[in-house]
Formats: C-alpha cells, structure tokens, sequence
C-alpha cells in the first residue's frame, strides 16, 4: 500500500495554512493521503495575523477562526519554535519530505534612502508594529517622547501605525495588547500626526474599511487639505477602473470639505508631498523637508520645486516590507523573493529547484490583502501536485513521521505543537479575565513555551 504524500511547510501563516487547505482538498489527500507538518520560527502559530495586524483590528483576526480549522485536521502537525536555518535545515527537511513549501513572509522594513532616515527619533513601521503586537523578539519598550508625527507612505501600514500613534492608551486597552505596549502607549506624547503620500487620492494604497475607522475614534479628528484633492486624466482612468480606489477618494473629497471638530488628537493625510529629507539636531530628528509635486496627467506626480519643512519629532516610514533571505534558496535580492515559476524555485540555470515551492510574500513580495495568499497557494500546490503525478518529485530517505520527532529530540530543540497552541490561547483568555478582556497577549518567548508545555 503507498505511504502518503509527505510535505512540510515553512511558515504557518496565512499563506502556510491556505497552502495545507490546499492539499486536504486535492485528490491525492484522498488516495494515497497526504500528511503535512508545518514549521513554525514562532512559538505560535498565524504568523502576519498574530504579529502584524493592529490589535484594534479584530474583524481581521477573525481570520483565525476559518485558519484553525485547517490546522484542526488530523493530517496536519504543528513543529513551532523552529527556525529554518538555525533548527532545520534544507537538508534535513529533504530527508523526511517528498516536497517542502517557504511560506515565510516578510517582517522587515524595505529600506528608504534618504538623508538623514538613520537619525535617533526615525523608525520602520515594521519594528513598532512588531512592538504593540507584542512579538517576543523585539524590545518591550518604544520611545513616544514626540508631540508631533510624521508617517511616510499611504497604504494600509501607514494608517495601523498612525491610528495607533493617534489614540489613547485606554481606547485600546480593550484588546489584547500585552501589558507592556499599554503602560508604553500611556506615556505617548502625541497629539499630531501627519502621514505624507508624494501622489494624489487617486493614488493611495489605502483600502476603504480602513481607511474609514480611522474616523471611528472618539478622540482622532482626520484632517485632509482642500488643496490636496486633484485629479488627471490618468486618476479619472483609476477611478473609473477600480471600485476601491474610488471608493477611498470620495472619503477623502468628503473630509477635505468638512469642518474641522474639537478632537483632541490631530491626524493630517498629506498627499503631493514627497519627503526629500528628514531634519535632525545632535543626531534628533527635528522635522522633515518635503517636495510639493504635482500630476503629470497620467497619474504619476513631478517635483514643483516648492519646498517646505514640518516640525516633527519622530519619523515612521511605512514603504514596505522585506522578506528575510532564506538559507539554500536562490533570492532576487531587488524584489527580496525567491525567484519562481507558477511556486516552482526556479535556480540561475533555469531548472526547478527539485520538489521545493514557495506561496505567499516571500514568491511574489509583500503586496496585496491576507485573502490574495489563497490564490497563491493553490497555484504552487497545483504545480507540486502535478510533478508528484509525474514522479518528479525526490524521494526522501526517511519519510516517517516519527522520524521528525527523533530528529528535533536528538537536537535537543525545545518545540511547540497545535495542542500547545490551545494550552497558550486558554493561558492568553485567563490572563483577559479578571480585567473583562477576551485576552491578554503573552509577550516573553520563555512564558510561550512554558504555558504551551514545550
């Protein structure tokens, strides 16, 4: 009788987790099976969702609820707090597999090359988004000394980062911030913030909802510049074509319009004004030079040479994120993915990479919604499937299950399973408890593995 198609997955993101739902439902999970483990760098599993999302965000966490039903089947293992690399190498994952899909993400900030970005009060919004989400590896302290704000980019990021900035530490106390981000974000000295976008509102990267609940807090009054709601042909053509992006600059053509109320924290979004410098004193940031620009008629905006300078005292950039290099694994280093055909790794030479595949962020980059990773992964586990069905795929030496187990014991690594994920979520809600929260996060990588019974 033949054994079933063993494949390990590394990342237990979303991505991971639609690539595994992907193989339950293909033919071969039925004839001859298909037994999946899932590595995990991260004491728990969810990835982006646990350790990027802002924590006001729970209709996004709700993702999680439709993830763990995937991770509940009987087919599927969870191996967390091992890292691929320093834990496991490719090697040793060809050893117990017919196939391994990199489903890693990105978690650091694309870099920004301006001058002066490197001055103490500039950060990545990848870092403070690692800090409020509570991730064990960062510092559990954030420096919010700063009155004033500037956020660096128009997407998604740039409003979880400033909307965070923007509201009251209590206003978010009842999600479930880690106790640490509270007492940090009750000392936070800002009242204004600005978030700079170098195109028009044609051009934002914003989605609707979220762009809309910035305007939900009782003590954030959003603010948008008459003079900054302008249109070409080029931004009528992206209106006319995408409902979203339409959807986005009627909101703003409705808040530039209003009156401006009396609430206490100012939230400015700037658009046609490109930063050219970030100011700092005694090695501080304190301010920030921008460029007015202006439509060139196909949407894309061209320097005026009208300068001004805001007073700042922090600088965010929010430009994006960057995949980590992965070990044995060929990498583009311009877009920071590895280079790929329909999920297949694709060497220099041309030829696949033999029964290795990647899905999510780290294949095509960290662009688009949670739910576009689906896509992706059904493509990669199409192309898998299909070389499998062709014999393509190696065979690995010991393809026993238990044999991974042996592995990690002989290394003496300490991990975490799925069951140990309930045993954290149920610590994380009785933490929440006695103060009416339906959690509180567990910040500390050793208090993970203790009360996942590692």
């Amino acid at each position: 009788m033949p054994r079933p198609l063993r494949v390990a997955i590394v990342g237990s993101g979303p991505a991971g987790i639609y690539a595994a739902d992907a193989l339950l439902k293909s033919e071969v999970a039925a004839d001859p099976g298909v037994s999946i483990d899932i590595f995990e760098r991260m004491p728990a599993p969810f990835g982006l969702i646990r350790y990027g999302v802002a924590p006001d965000h729970p209709r996004i966490k709700g993702i999680i609820t439709a993830l763990h039903q995937v991770l509940d089947k009987p087919q599927i293992r969870l191996f967390g707090n091992v890292d691929y690399g320093t834990d496991i190498g490719l090697d040793d994952l060809r050893a117990f597999y017919d196939g391994v899909i990199f489903a890693t993400g990105a978690t650091a900030d694309r870099a920004l090359s301006l001058p002066g970005i490197d001055l103490d009060g500039s950060y990545g919004a990848a870092d403070f988004v690692s800090w409020y989400d509570g991730h064990p590896d960062v510092p559990r302290t954030w420096p919010l000394e700063a009155e004033k704000v500037a956020v660096l980019g128009v997407g998604n990021v740039a409003l979880d980062v400033a909307r965070i900035l923007a509201k009251t530490a209590d206003e978010l106390l009842p999600t479930e911030i880690p106790a640490n981000v509270h007492e940090g974000l009750k000392a936070n000295r800002a009242k204004e913030i600005h978030v700079f976008g170098r195109r028009g509102p044609a051009q934002a990267k914003f989605s609707p909802m979220e762009l809309r609940e910035l305007d939900h807090s009782p003590t954030i009054e959003v603010i948008v510049d008459p003079e900054d709601i302008d249109y070409d042909e080029g931004s009528i053509t992206t209106r006319r074509g995408n409902k979203q992006a339409d959807m986005v600059a009627k909101t703003l053509e409705n808040w530039a319009i209003r009156d401006v109320g009396d609430r206490p924290h100012k939230l400015f979004l700037h658009f046609f004004e490109s930063p050219v410098e970030v100011l700092g004193e005694d090695g501080k940031v304190v301010g920030l030079r921008t460029e007015r620009t202006e439509l060139d008629g196909t949407g894309n905006v061209k320097g005026t040479g009208t300068f001004h300078t805001w007073d700042v005292g922090a600088v965010y950039r929010a430009v994006g994120y960057l995949s980590d290099k992965l070990p044995k694994l060929p990498w583009d280093i311009d877009s920071g993915t590895v280079p790929d055909e329909g999920g297949r790794v694709m060497q220099e030479t041309g030829e696949h990479l033999q029964s290795t595949y990647v899905t999510g962020w780290i294949r095509r980059g960290p662009i688009g919604l949670i739910g576009h990773t689906k896509g992706d992964a059904n493509e990669t586990v199409a192309n898998l499937l299909d070389d499998y069905r062709n014999e393509r795929l190696h065979t690995p030496a010991t393809p026993a299950p238990e044999a991974v187990d042996a592995f990690l014991a002989e290394r003496d690594i300490r991990f975490t399973t799925w069951d140990g994920w309930y045993k954290l979520d149920a610590a994380e809600k009785a933490l929440g408890e006695p103060e009416g929260r339906e959690r509180v996060k567990i910040v500390e990588r050793e208090d993970m593995l203790r009360a996942s019974g590692a």
